[in-house]
């Protein structure tokens, strides 16, 4: 099993960045699970954000965040961040990290364990 705690969000205007960050912890091995990023928006269902294979060395993001996203992970510290630029007030959401079944990246992220989330706010 492994515990996912989110951290860095926070209130920003539009065209700032944000670094989020994801720490694991657990007696799982880190690197068994690619690792996911989500948002949730209020009213809105969560959607897909990002994701990272166990070495790093496969990214996969969605199209509205393509170019001004980037995530990446430091397996020694077992930490996944999300660099966010460019940030629109649409990115305003909760934002998740989860740890994959798999720990390559699929087409189709299945997530096993979850973060608390952490509150993104992006103002016009």
């Amino acid at each position: 099993q492994v515990q996912l705690v989110e951290s860095g969000g926070g209130l920003v205007q539009a065209g700032g960045s944000l670094r989020l960050s994801c720490v694991a912890s657990g007696r799982t091995v880190f690197t068994t699970y690619a690792i996911n990023w989500f948002r949730q928006a209020p009213g809105k269902e969560r959607e897909f954000v990002a994701a990272i294979s166990w070495s790093g060395g496969t990214t996969s993001y969605a199209e509205s965040v393509k170019g001004r996203f980037t995530i990446s992970r430091d397996n020694a510290k077992k930490t996944v961040a999300l660099q966010m630029n460019s940030l629109k007030p649409e990115d305003t959401a909760v934002y998740y990290c989860a740890a994959d079944r798999a720990s390559v990246v699929t087409t189709t992220p299945i997530p096993r364990y979850w973060g608390q989330g952490t509150q993104v706010t992006v103002s016009s």
